[in-house]
């Protein structure tokens, strides 16, 4: 039986490890010192060296080469037992199969056994966040003060779920994720050795595959190579579900144009081609995610073909970076709703109709939002959000309606849906909203079951903060939302919960509004304002403060 290519490449001296240079430039300095530690915490990704570099640093406390800058050597007889996995003094432990008290208590009590090859008795202890609070427990005074010759590895790719009692005894190093370029830098080096014939285009798809991983690039290449023929980019594409990067391009334009039709004609072509649903979404986030860092004048930072490079440009042009944002973040979904999804193409379908469907409006306005005009009486924006404040004064700023679309800024031949709504505001700017609001509160309060499904269909977070509402009132042509402390009514002015709110009544009722959150809740209990009371004037923060009014006759 042939020996996998990520276990017969596994480095077995420093200079061999790629793409964490921070960590075994520090190890290295601790051997040529004499400064070894009692134990370590090495965190990171999968794949990225963690468990190698624990064996070499157990190679090299037990080298036995005369010059500490030499070890370790991979000549003598105790790195060519560790080598070969011949080495006792070397124990590893699988903290996924070992999780029980008793298991530590076991390790706990060999430990104290001199070695018996080595100076050194080195235990790695893999996946050490799997280990039972118990277990972490009963290795604590272990850790901290063990044998002379004990030495302690831990490897984990969940640091968070360490105690910090545990963190605080060992030497912690961050493993990261290896870039692409020297992914396929190594990738070369293994083809050349393995006489594989492979092109570089093909081994760019493996290691953006890879996700940042060596060894699933080892491993995927190994996959490719066990044709026993040339490896080119169709044959990669067929075999890891991935698709052409025409597909996505087209995608992308389909997008621009709002052309549902070509849109999804274009999944399903895709999908029928061999392409993986859960790939192809995850290909269009990475496609426009650059695009994104071209808006944002990171170019630089793309690995990119200067023929993609000019298209992304191109794309980056005619996008919003909203429009990117809404982009990236609904195909992201459909990504990891793929698992759950019982028809694959289900979820792409759904995050294309959401972004073709939304209304028209001018660049730098929020989607299908139609901004209020703005009212004389200063009493117009008491109780709205400092976010809707900036939102509406950047609209005053903007041009008038009939310009770009959020997905475009190229200009359209005939005005949008949105742009005909918003004349009649553009004419009568100074009409206070409150003589002729949009919805009554009334009918709000009939459908506010059916929005608040809607919400929770969305995000489940922000119904429970509907959930939490003390009082909805209308003013000014203003929603507004009354919870029972600052600290609820901040949670729901945060990120984009109160979009989500708006979307839903907008699906329910047809209809925009503004929405603004206030705080009810006084010390008497609930506190209901008059109507000629300012929502976030001094006279209701008195009342909520326990004060009362006296009308004199």
């Amino acid at each position: 039986m042939s020996q996998a290519l990520y276990r017969k490449w596994r480095p077995r001296l420093w200079d061999q490890v790629v793409g964490q240079d921070h960590v075994v430039q520090t190890l290295q300095n601790a051997i040529r010192g004499e400064r070894v530690g009692h134990a370590y915490l090495f965190a990171g990704p999968r794949g990225t060296g963690k468990t190698t570099t624990a064996r070499l640093l157990a190679k090299a406390v037990n080298c036995l080469a005369e010059s500490p800058a030499e070890r370790p050597c991979d000549r003598c007889e105790h790195c060519q037992a560790v080598n070969n996995g011949r080495f006792l003094d070397l124990i590893e432990i699988d903290a996924a199969s070992n999780t029980s008290v008793d298991d530590v208590r076991d390790l706990r009590d060999k430990i104290n056994f001199a070695p018996t090859q080595g100076k050194y008795k080195v235990y790695i202890i893999d996946e050490v966040h799997m280990l039972s609070t118990a277990a972490f427990n009963a290795l604590l005074k272990t850790l901290e003060e063990p044998p002379p010759h004990a030495i302690f590895i831990l490897a984990t790719t969940e640091i968070h779920k360490i105690p910090a009692t545990v963190l605080s005894r060992c030497q912690r190093h961050e493993f990261r994720r290896i870039p692409v370029r020297l992914i396929v830098q190594h990738l070369q080096h293994l083809c050349r050795q393995e006489k594989v014939d492979v092109d570089e285009e093909t081994l760019t798809l493996i290691a953006r595959q890879a996700t940042g991983s060596l060894r699933d690039a080892i491993s995927l290449l190994d996959q490719l190579a066990s044709t026993g023929g040339p490896i080119r980019l169709a044959d990669a594409q067929q075999v890891l579900g991935t698709a052409a990067g025409q597909a996505v391009i087209e995608l992308v334009e389909a997008l621009l144009e709002r052309d549902a039709a070509r849109g999804l004609n274009t999944i399903h072509m895709a999908l029928d081609s061999g392409s993986d649903p859960r790939q192809f979404a995850r290909q269009v986030v990475d496609y426009c995610r650059n695009v994104l860092l071209v808006r944002l004048g990171n170019g630089d930072m793309i690995e990119a073909t200067p023929e993609q490079q000019a298209q992304m440009s191109d794309h980056a042009r005619r996008f919003t970076i909203p429009a990117l944002l809404d982009a990236v973040q609904a195909f992201n979904l459909a990504a990891s709703d793929q698992r759950s999804a019982w028809q694959p193409a289900l979820p792409l379908e759904m995050a294309l109709a959401q972004l073709v469907s939304e209304r028209s409006a001018p660049a730098g306005q929020e989607v299908g939002r139609t901004v209020e005009p703005a009212v004389s009486t200063p009493t117009a924006s008491h109780g709205v959000g400092k976010a809707d404040k900036a939102a509406v004064s950047k609209t005053e700023a903007a041009p008038k309606p009939g310009g770009q679309s959020p997905l475009s800024e190229m200009s359209a031949e005939r005005p949008t849906d949105s742009q005909m709504q918003a004349e009649p505001s553009a004419v009568e700017p100074s009409a206070p909203t409150q003589n002729s609001p949009a919805v009554e509160l009334q009918t709000i309060l009939e459908n506010w079951q059916k929005i608040r499904q809607r919400v929770k269909s969305q995000s489940s977070p922000v119904d429970g903060l509907l959930n939490s509402c003390k009082s909805i009132t209308m003013r000014n042509g203003v929603l507004q939302l009354g919870f029972g402390s600052e600290v609820l009514k901040t949670m729901m002015e945060k990120g984009n919960n109160l979009k989500i709110t708006r979307k839903a009544i907008r699906d329910v009722l047809g209809v925009e509004i503004e929405i603004a959150c206030i705080v009810v809740q006084g010390k008497g209990g609930q506190i209901q304002l008059d109507a000629d009371i300012e929502a976030d004037g001094m006279v209701s923060t008195a009342i909520r403060l326990g004060g009362k009014i006296v009308h004199k006759e």
